[in-house]
C-alpha cells in the first residue's frame, strides 16, 4: 500500500495521544465519578490527567483498522510502542545527567521519573489493549458487512479499555492496595474511557467517511493474520 498523508496524519495523532498521555498520567485528577461504595467500604477513584487524551488513541486505533485494515493498524500499534520506548529512554538519560538546579532535578524526577513498575505496566496494558480493540472491531466488521460502525467502536473499546485498565491497575499496584480499592479504580478507568468513546461517536464518523471517501479505501480482513507479533502479513 502506499502510504499517503492522511495515514501519516492519523498515525501521527495515535502516538502523540500515545506519547502525551504517558507524560501527565503522574497527575491524578477527580471528574465527579465515585467514590464508589461497597458496604460500608468508601473506594476512592482517582484518575489520572491521561484520561483527557488516551481515549484518542482508541479512537484513532479504531479509524486505522477501519479504514486501512488490521494488518496497517498492527503496525501503526508496535510503532507506537516503540515511539513510546525511545522518549522513556530519554527521560531516563537525561533524568541521570546531573542538573545546575536542584530543585529543577527534583521536579524531573517527580514527573518523567518513571518507575519500572509502572513502566512494566504500561507498555503491557497497551499492547494487550490496542490489540484487542483492534482484532475485535475489524472481525466485527466481517461478520456486520460492514454496518453498525458505532457497534464495532464501542463494543471493541468496551473490551479494550477494560483490559487495559485491568491490566495496568493489576501490574502497577497489585500487593500496595486492597483488591477492592483496585476493583473502583479500575471500574472508573473503564468507565470513563467507554463513555469518552461514546462521546466521540460523531468523530469517528465523521473522520471515517471522510477518509473512505478520499482514500478510496473500505478494508476488510478476510485473509488477514492476526497474530499481533506479524508485521509483514
Amino acid at each position: 500500500m502506499v502510504i499517503s498523508q492522511r495515514f501519516l496524519v492519523v498515525a501521527a495523532v495515535f502516538i502523540t495521544s500515545l506519547i502525551t498521555a504517558n507524560i501527565i498520567a503522574v497527575k491524578l485528577i477527580t471528574l465527579g465519578i465515585g467514590p464508589w461504595k461497597l458496604g460500608s467500604l468508601e473506594l476512592p477513584a482517582p484518575l489520572p490527567a491521561a484520561i483527557v487524551i488516551f481515549p484518542l488513541s482508541y479512537i484513532f486505533g479504531d479509524i486505522l483498522t477501519e479504514v486501512y485494515g488490521y494488518r496497517q493498524a498492527r503496525r501503526v500499534i508496535w510503532l507506537g510502542f516503540f515511539s513510546n520506548l525511545i522518549a522513556v529512554t530519554a527521560f531516563w538519560v537525561a533524568g541521570q545527567i546531573p542538573a545546575l538546579d536542584a530543585d529543577v532535578q527534583t521536579a524531573y524526577d517527580r514527573i518523567l521519573g518513571y518507575a519500572p513498575r509502572i513502566l512494566a505496566a504500561s507498555f503491557a496494558a497497551y499492547l494487550v489493549g490496542e490489540f484487542a480493540n483492534s482484532f475485535i472491531l475489524a472481525k466485527m466488521k466481517i461478520r456486520t458487512k460492514g454496518r453498525f460502525l458505532w457497534a464495532r467502536t464501542i463494543s471493541s473499546t468496551i473490551v479494550g479499555q477494560g483490559l487495559d485498565a485491568a491490566v495496568f491497575i493489576a501490574i502497577a499496584f497489585a500487593g500496595t492496595l486492597p483488591g477492592v480499592v483496585l476493583g473502583g479504580i479500575i471500574l472508573t478507568h473503564w468507565l470513563v474511557k467507554t463513555l469518552y468513546e461514546v462521546a466521540a461517536t460523531p468523530l469517528t464518523y465523521a473522520v471515517v467517511n471522510y477518509l473512505k471517501k478520499k482514500e478510496g479505501l473500505d478494508t476488510y480482513d478476510y485473509d488477514t493474520d492476526f497474530n499481533p507479533l506479524r508485521v509483514t502479513r
